[in-house]
Protein backbone atom coordinates (compact mmCIF):
# COMPACT_ATOMS: atom_id res chain seq x y z
CA UNK A 1 0.00 0.00 0.00
CA UNK A 2 2.89 2.15 1.03
CA UNK A 3 4.38 1.54 -2.49
CA UNK A 4 1.28 2.05 -4.59
CA UNK A 5 0.57 5.51 -2.15
CA UNK A 6 4.72 6.23 -3.43
CA UNK A 7 4.15 5.87 -7.01
CA UNK A 8 1.14 8.10 -7.19
CA UNK A 9 3.19 10.66 -5.36
CA UNK A 10 6.02 10.28 -7.70
CA UNK A 11 3.50 10.33 -10.98
CA UNK A 12 1.95 13.61 -9.60
CA UNK A 13 5.00 15.27 -8.90
CA UNK A 14 5.99 14.05 -12.78
CA UNK A 15 2.85 15.48 -14.06
CA UNK A 16 3.26 18.59 -12.45
CA UNK A 17 6.83 19.15 -13.51
CA UNK A 18 6.30 18.30 -17.19
CA UNK A 19 6.13 21.81 -19.31
CA UNK A 20 4.43 22.46 -22.79
CA UNK A 21 6.02 25.87 -24.20
CA UNK A 22 3.76 25.51 -27.49
CA UNK A 23 0.83 23.63 -28.47
CA UNK A 24 -0.24 24.75 -32.10
CA UNK A 25 -3.31 23.16 -33.84
CA UNK A 26 -3.86 25.81 -36.34
CA UNK A 27 -7.25 26.26 -35.40
CA UNK A 28 -7.37 29.47 -36.85
CA UNK A 29 -5.02 31.14 -39.95
CA UNK A 30 -2.64 33.42 -39.54
CA UNK A 31 -3.74 33.46 -35.78
CA UNK A 32 -0.64 34.02 -33.71
CA UNK A 33 1.75 33.31 -36.69
CA UNK A 34 3.66 35.84 -38.58
CA UNK A 35 4.88 35.80 -42.11
CA UNK A 36 7.97 36.53 -43.56
CA UNK A 37 7.14 39.25 -45.31
CA UNK A 38 10.32 41.21 -45.25
CA UNK A 39 12.56 37.85 -46.22
CA UNK A 40 11.92 37.54 -50.26
CA UNK A 41 10.14 40.17 -52.36
CA UNK A 42 6.61 39.41 -52.60
CA UNK A 43 6.67 37.79 -55.70
CA UNK A 44 8.71 34.88 -54.58
CA UNK A 45 7.12 34.09 -51.78
CA UNK A 46 4.00 31.83 -51.64
CA UNK A 47 0.21 32.03 -50.23
CA UNK A 48 -0.38 29.86 -47.12
CA UNK A 49 -3.64 29.05 -45.92
CA UNK A 50 -5.59 26.90 -43.62
CA UNK A 51 -6.48 23.46 -45.24
CA UNK A 52 -7.54 20.20 -44.20
CA UNK A 53 -6.32 18.62 -47.80
CA UNK A 54 -8.44 16.47 -49.99
CA UNK A 55 -8.91 13.83 -47.72
CA UNK A 56 -8.75 13.73 -43.48
CA UNK A 57 -9.73 12.40 -40.43
CA UNK A 58 -11.70 15.62 -39.21
CA UNK A 59 -13.67 17.99 -41.68
CA UNK A 60 -12.70 20.59 -38.12
CA UNK A 61 -9.48 19.70 -38.04
CA UNK A 62 -6.78 22.18 -40.34
CA UNK A 63 -3.37 22.51 -40.52
CA UNK A 64 -1.20 25.27 -42.38
CA UNK A 65 -0.59 24.79 -46.18
CA UNK A 66 1.68 25.77 -48.75
CA UNK A 67 -0.26 26.48 -52.10
CA UNK A 68 2.37 27.41 -54.63
CA UNK A 69 4.50 25.86 -56.44
CA UNK A 70 7.88 27.48 -56.78
CA UNK A 71 7.75 29.65 -54.09
CA UNK A 72 9.83 30.66 -50.79
CA UNK A 73 7.98 30.18 -47.55
CA UNK A 74 8.44 31.75 -44.22
CA UNK A 75 5.76 31.91 -41.27
CA UNK A 76 7.08 32.10 -37.21
CA UNK A 77 5.36 32.66 -34.36
CA UNK A 78 6.33 33.02 -30.49
CA UNK A 79 6.20 29.96 -27.86
CA UNK A 80 3.99 30.60 -25.35
CA UNK A 81 6.74 30.55 -23.16
CA UNK A 82 10.66 30.47 -23.63
CA UNK A 83 12.14 27.28 -23.43
CA UNK A 84 15.96 26.65 -21.59
CA UNK A 85 16.51 22.85 -22.17
CA UNK A 86 19.34 22.52 -18.99
CA UNK A 87 18.47 19.67 -17.21
CA UNK A 88 15.60 18.53 -19.15
CA UNK A 89 14.34 16.59 -22.33
CA UNK A 90 13.63 18.42 -25.27
CA UNK A 91 10.66 16.84 -27.21
CA UNK A 92 10.13 18.72 -30.84
CA UNK A 93 6.92 17.08 -32.56
CA UNK A 94 5.03 18.24 -35.50
CA UNK A 95 2.55 16.44 -38.17
CA UNK A 96 3.02 16.81 -42.22
CA UNK A 97 1.22 15.74 -45.15
CA UNK A 98 2.06 16.25 -48.91
CA UNK A 99 -0.93 15.03 -50.91
CA UNK A 100 0.86 16.05 -54.33
CA UNK A 101 3.83 14.70 -55.70
CA UNK A 102 5.93 15.94 -53.54
CA UNK A 103 9.30 16.41 -56.12
CA UNK A 104 11.24 18.95 -54.32
CA UNK A 105 10.82 20.67 -50.97
CA UNK A 106 11.38 21.11 -47.62
CA UNK A 107 9.01 20.51 -44.55
CA UNK A 108 11.35 20.66 -41.73
CA UNK A 109 10.60 23.23 -38.80
CA UNK A 110 13.55 25.59 -36.61
CA UNK A 111 13.89 26.16 -32.99
CA UNK A 112 14.50 29.72 -33.14
CA UNK A 113 16.66 32.21 -30.08
CA UNK A 114 16.32 36.02 -29.99
CA UNK A 115 13.47 36.94 -27.43
CA UNK A 116 11.22 40.50 -28.08
CA UNK A 117 14.18 41.38 -30.77
CA UNK A 118 13.64 38.41 -32.69
CA UNK A 119 12.45 39.73 -36.69
CA UNK A 120 9.78 37.98 -37.58
CA UNK A 121 9.31 39.93 -40.68
CA UNK A 122 12.98 39.06 -41.97
CA UNK A 123 13.08 35.72 -40.72
CA UNK A 124 14.43 32.98 -43.27
CA UNK A 125 17.18 31.11 -44.64
CA UNK A 126 20.04 33.18 -43.39
CA UNK A 127 18.62 33.32 -39.38
CA UNK A 128 20.09 31.86 -36.68
CA UNK A 129 18.50 28.83 -35.31
CA UNK A 130 18.84 26.54 -32.60
CA UNK A 131 17.21 23.08 -33.99
CA UNK A 132 16.25 22.04 -37.61
CA UNK A 133 13.99 19.23 -37.84
CA UNK A 134 11.86 17.49 -40.24
CA UNK A 135 11.51 16.19 -44.35
CA UNK A 136 13.21 17.06 -47.02
CA UNK A 137 12.96 16.06 -50.54
CA UNK A 138 14.27 16.45 -53.85
CA UNK A 139 14.92 13.84 -56.61
CA UNK A 140 16.55 11.49 -55.49
CA UNK A 141 17.25 12.90 -52.22
CA UNK A 142 15.41 12.05 -49.56
CA UNK A 143 16.06 12.16 -45.62
CA UNK A 144 14.94 13.66 -42.43
CA UNK A 145 16.99 16.31 -41.13
CA UNK A 146 18.14 16.60 -37.60
CA UNK A 147 20.58 19.97 -37.52
CA UNK A 148 21.78 21.38 -34.01
CA UNK A 149 23.72 24.70 -33.80
CA UNK A 150 26.59 23.94 -31.77
CA UNK A 151 29.49 27.17 -31.04
CA UNK A 152 27.45 29.14 -33.66
CA UNK A 153 27.78 26.73 -36.36
CA UNK A 154 25.24 23.74 -37.26
CA UNK A 155 25.91 20.30 -36.81
CA UNK A 156 24.32 17.64 -38.93
CA UNK A 157 23.85 14.50 -38.53
CA UNK A 158 26.34 12.07 -39.89
CA UNK A 159 24.17 9.80 -41.33
CA UNK A 160 21.12 10.09 -43.15
CA UNK A 161 17.43 9.63 -41.59
CA UNK A 162 15.30 8.95 -44.02
CA UNK A 163 11.65 10.58 -44.35
CA UNK A 164 8.15 9.50 -45.60
CA UNK A 165 6.96 10.25 -48.84
CA UNK A 166 3.74 9.06 -49.56
CA UNK A 167 0.65 11.18 -49.62
CA UNK A 168 -0.54 10.53 -45.87
CA UNK A 169 -0.26 12.95 -42.67
CA UNK A 170 2.82 11.42 -41.00
CA UNK A 171 4.07 12.32 -37.46
CA UNK A 172 8.06 13.42 -36.73
CA UNK A 173 9.41 13.57 -32.88
CA UNK A 174 13.03 14.36 -32.18
CA UNK A 175 13.64 13.66 -28.31
CA UNK A 176 17.27 15.30 -27.03
CA UNK A 177 17.43 14.27 -23.48
CA UNK A 178 20.22 15.04 -20.78
CA UNK A 179 22.54 12.28 -20.94
CA UNK A 180 23.74 13.58 -24.39
CA UNK A 181 21.06 11.24 -26.29
CA UNK A 182 18.56 11.88 -29.25
CA UNK A 183 15.90 9.95 -30.67
CA UNK A 184 14.12 10.37 -34.05
CA UNK A 185 10.90 8.50 -34.33
CA UNK A 186 8.03 8.80 -37.10
CA UNK A 187 4.38 8.01 -36.58
CA UNK A 188 5.10 6.81 -33.28
CA UNK A 189 8.26 4.30 -34.25
CA UNK A 190 11.75 4.89 -33.77
CA UNK A 191 14.04 5.41 -36.71
CA UNK A 192 17.25 6.63 -35.29
CA UNK A 193 18.48 7.08 -31.87
CA UNK A 194 21.70 7.27 -30.14
CA UNK A 195 24.58 9.66 -28.76
CA UNK A 196 25.15 12.67 -29.65
CA UNK A 197 29.09 13.22 -29.64
CA UNK A 198 29.15 9.58 -31.60
CA UNK A 199 26.47 11.26 -34.23
CA UNK A 200 27.13 14.36 -34.41
CA UNK A 201 30.74 16.29 -35.41
CA UNK A 202 30.38 18.56 -32.13
CA UNK A 203 33.53 18.06 -30.63
CA UNK A 204 37.05 17.29 -31.99
CA UNK A 205 38.36 13.64 -32.20
CA UNK A 206 39.44 12.07 -29.20
CA UNK A 207 42.12 11.16 -30.86
CA UNK A 208 44.33 11.96 -33.11
CA UNK A 209 47.37 11.06 -35.30
CA UNK A 210 50.53 11.82 -33.46
CA UNK A 211 51.88 14.39 -34.97
CA UNK A 212 55.69 13.14 -34.49
CA UNK A 213 55.58 9.60 -35.59
CA UNK A 214 55.45 8.84 -39.48
CA UNK A 215 56.24 5.76 -41.38
CA UNK A 216 59.75 4.42 -41.51
CA UNK A 217 61.59 5.12 -44.95
CA UNK A 218 62.06 0.86 -45.04
CA UNK A 219 58.80 0.15 -44.17
CA UNK A 220 57.52 -2.38 -46.67
CA UNK A 221 53.53 -2.39 -47.55
CA UNK A 222 53.69 -3.66 -51.03
CA UNK A 223 51.82 -6.93 -50.65
CA UNK A 224 52.96 -8.37 -54.31
CA UNK A 225 55.70 -7.79 -56.33
CA UNK A 226 56.51 -8.62 -59.98
CA UNK A 227 58.02 -12.52 -60.33
CA UNK A 228 61.68 -11.79 -61.00
CA UNK A 229 61.56 -15.14 -62.80
CA UNK A 230 59.11 -14.49 -65.21
CA UNK A 231 60.61 -13.47 -68.45
CA UNK A 232 58.61 -12.42 -71.41
CA UNK A 233 58.67 -14.76 -74.28
CA UNK A 234 60.92 -14.05 -77.39
CA UNK A 235 58.55 -12.61 -80.25
CA UNK A 236 55.59 -12.07 -78.00
CA UNK A 237 55.53 -8.25 -79.10
CA UNK A 238 55.34 -9.74 -82.97
CA UNK A 239 52.01 -10.95 -82.55
CA UNK A 240 49.78 -8.77 -84.35
CA UNK A 241 46.23 -8.47 -82.87
CA UNK A 242 44.09 -8.32 -86.29
CA UNK A 243 45.23 -11.07 -89.12
CA UNK A 244 44.01 -10.83 -93.03
CA UNK A 245 40.71 -13.46 -93.13
CA UNK A 246 42.20 -17.05 -94.27
CA UNK A 247 38.49 -18.14 -95.75
CA UNK A 248 37.82 -14.32 -97.41
CA UNK A 249 38.43 -14.65 -101.05
CA UNK A 250 38.76 -11.98 -103.67
CA UNK A 251 34.71 -11.69 -105.31
CA UNK A 252 34.20 -12.57 -109.29
CA UNK A 253 33.14 -9.42 -110.07
CA UNK A 254 35.89 -7.37 -108.92
CA UNK A 255 37.51 -5.83 -110.85
CA UNK A 256 41.07 -3.80 -109.68
CA UNK A 257 41.17 -1.11 -112.35
CA UNK A 258 37.72 -0.13 -110.86
CA UNK A 259 37.63 -1.18 -107.36
CA UNK A 260 41.62 -1.00 -106.55
CA UNK A 261 43.39 -3.56 -105.26
CA UNK A 262 41.40 -6.41 -103.68
CA UNK A 263 43.02 -6.44 -99.54
CA UNK A 264 40.88 -9.74 -97.96
CA UNK A 265 38.78 -8.12 -94.52
CA UNK A 266 40.88 -8.05 -91.17
CA UNK A 267 40.21 -10.47 -87.86
CA UNK A 268 41.09 -11.06 -84.34
CA UNK A 269 43.86 -12.47 -84.35
CA UNK A 270 43.44 -15.62 -82.22
CA UNK A 271 47.25 -16.40 -81.32
CA UNK A 272 46.94 -12.49 -80.06
CA UNK A 273 47.12 -13.01 -75.98
CA UNK A 274 46.98 -9.07 -75.62
CA UNK A 275 49.40 -7.01 -73.70
CA UNK A 276 51.92 -8.95 -71.80
CA UNK A 277 51.88 -8.67 -67.75
CA UNK A 278 54.52 -9.93 -65.29
CA UNK A 279 53.30 -12.28 -63.01
CA UNK A 280 52.84 -11.25 -59.36
CA UNK A 281 54.06 -13.19 -56.26
CA UNK A 282 53.57 -12.54 -52.53
CA UNK A 283 56.44 -9.82 -51.29
CA UNK A 284 58.85 -11.65 -48.81
CA UNK A 285 59.31 -8.24 -46.99
CA UNK A 286 56.09 -7.86 -46.31
CA UNK A 287 55.47 -5.59 -43.38
CA UNK A 288 51.54 -5.11 -43.61
CA UNK A 289 49.89 -1.76 -43.58
CA UNK A 290 51.27 1.20 -42.03
CA UNK A 291 49.10 2.67 -39.14
CA UNK A 292 49.61 5.57 -38.03
CA UNK A 293 49.92 5.47 -34.16
CA UNK A 294 47.16 7.79 -31.98
CA UNK A 295 47.32 9.84 -29.20
CA UNK A 296 45.30 11.97 -26.91
CA UNK A 297 44.44 15.32 -28.61
CA UNK A 298 44.82 18.03 -26.33
CA UNK A 299 42.02 19.82 -28.00
CA UNK A 300 39.13 17.66 -26.93
CA UNK A 301 37.25 18.22 -23.80
CA UNK A 302 34.24 16.62 -22.87
CA UNK A 303 30.92 18.52 -22.95
CA UNK A 304 28.15 17.55 -20.52
CA UNK A 305 25.71 19.88 -22.16
CA UNK A 306 25.85 18.71 -25.61
CA UNK A 307 21.94 17.83 -25.49
CA UNK A 308 21.08 21.36 -24.32
CA UNK A 309 20.42 23.33 -27.51
CA UNK A 310 17.94 25.56 -26.52
CA UNK A 311 19.61 27.81 -24.41
CA UNK A 312 17.33 30.56 -25.12
CA UNK A 313 14.47 29.15 -27.81
CA UNK A 314 11.75 31.49 -28.02
CA UNK A 315 10.37 31.08 -31.14
CA UNK A 316 9.74 28.56 -33.67
CA UNK A 317 9.57 28.88 -37.40
CA UNK A 318 9.31 27.44 -41.08
CA UNK A 319 11.57 28.88 -43.85
CA UNK A 320 11.15 26.71 -46.94
CA UNK A 321 11.79 26.77 -50.93
CA UNK A 322 9.02 24.50 -52.63
CA UNK A 323 9.92 22.96 -55.60
CA UNK A 324 5.96 21.52 -55.80
CA UNK A 325 3.78 22.80 -52.95
CA UNK A 326 0.84 21.16 -51.40
CA UNK A 327 2.37 20.49 -48.14
CA UNK A 328 0.31 20.82 -44.63
CA UNK A 329 1.80 21.29 -41.44
CA UNK A 330 -0.56 20.64 -37.57
CA UNK A 331 -0.08 19.62 -34.41
CA UNK A 332 3.09 21.18 -33.42
CA UNK A 333 3.92 20.59 -30.02
CA UNK A 334 7.02 21.59 -28.05
CA UNK A 335 7.72 20.45 -24.63
CA UNK A 336 10.03 18.63 -22.24
CA UNK A 337 7.79 15.62 -21.42
CA UNK A 338 7.68 12.25 -23.63
CA UNK A 339 4.25 11.45 -21.81
CA UNK A 340 3.01 14.78 -23.11
CA UNK A 341 4.26 14.79 -26.52
CA UNK A 342 2.78 11.20 -26.50
CA UNK A 343 -0.64 12.58 -25.19
CA UNK A 344 -0.49 15.08 -28.06
CA UNK A 345 0.01 12.46 -30.45
CA UNK A 346 -2.70 10.31 -29.47
CA UNK A 347 -5.09 13.32 -29.66
CA UNK A 348 -4.14 14.18 -33.05
CA UNK A 349 -2.19 12.11 -35.39
CA UNK A 350 -3.05 8.65 -34.42
CA UNK A 351 -6.98 9.85 -34.43
CA UNK A 352 -6.73 11.10 -37.62
CA UNK A 353 -3.92 8.06 -39.14
CA UNK A 354 -6.71 5.49 -40.28
CA UNK A 355 -9.91 7.90 -40.96
CA UNK A 356 -7.80 9.81 -43.44
CA UNK A 357 -6.63 6.35 -45.24
CA UNK A 358 -10.16 5.34 -45.26
CA UNK A 359 -11.59 8.94 -46.74
CA UNK A 360 -8.33 8.91 -49.45
CA UNK A 361 -9.29 4.81 -50.73
CA UNK A 362 -12.75 5.85 -51.30
CA UNK A 363 -12.11 8.99 -52.83
CA UNK A 364 -9.69 6.77 -55.39
CA UNK A 365 -12.91 4.16 -55.59
CA UNK A 366 -15.17 6.84 -56.96
CA UNK A 367 -12.51 8.13 -59.41
CA UNK A 368 -12.13 4.39 -60.57
CA UNK A 369 -15.69 3.71 -61.11
CA UNK A 370 -16.02 7.21 -62.91
CA UNK A 371 -13.08 6.80 -64.85
CA UNK A 372 -14.34 3.08 -65.76
CA UNK A 373 -18.02 4.41 -66.41
CA UNK A 374 -16.67 7.45 -68.74
CA UNK A 375 -14.15 4.46 -70.91
CA UNK A 376 -17.67 1.90 -71.48
CA UNK A 377 -19.24 5.04 -72.44
CA UNK A 378 -16.60 5.74 -74.78
CA UNK A 379 -16.88 1.90 -76.19
CA UNK A 380 -20.70 2.55 -76.78
CA UNK A 381 -20.04 5.40 -78.56
CA UNK A 382 -17.62 3.15 -80.87
CA UNK A 383 -20.21 0.53 -81.39
CA UNK A 384 -22.68 3.18 -81.81
CA UNK A 385 -20.80 4.02 -85.09
CA UNK A 386 -20.45 0.92 -86.73
CA UNK A 387 -22.88 -0.96 -89.62
CA UNK A 388 -24.88 -4.04 -88.21
CA UNK A 389 -25.58 -6.76 -90.37
CA UNK A 390 -28.65 -5.56 -92.23
CA UNK A 391 -26.84 -2.29 -93.24
CA UNK A 392 -24.38 -4.44 -94.62
CA UNK A 393 -27.19 -6.58 -96.61
CA UNK A 394 -29.05 -3.57 -97.92
CA UNK A 395 -25.78 -1.73 -98.97
CA UNK A 396 -24.79 -5.44 -100.90
CA UNK A 397 -28.16 -5.26 -102.84
CA UNK A 398 -28.04 -1.85 -103.92
CA UNK A 399 -24.64 -2.28 -105.64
Amino acid sequence: MKFVTALSALLVCANVSAEIYLKEQFTEWPGSWEISSKWKDSSELGNIESSHGEFYGNVEDFGAKTTEDAKFYGFSRKLDKPFNSEGKTMILQYSVKHEGDWSCGGAYIKLLPGGDSFDAPNFGGDSPYAVMFGPDICGSSKRTHVIFNYDDDNKLIKKDVLCEKDKFTHLYRLVVRPDNTFEVSIDGKSVREGNLEDEFDMLPEKEIKDPDMSKPEDWVDEKKIPDPDDAKPEGYDDVSIEVADPDASKPEDWDDEDDGEWEPPMISNPDYKGPWRQKQIDNPDYKGKWEHPLISNPEYKPDENLYNRCVDCTHVGFELWQVSAGTIFDDIIVTDSVEEAQAFAEETYFKKKEPEKAMQAEQQKIEDEKRKAEQDAGDDDDVGMGLDDDDISDDEDEL
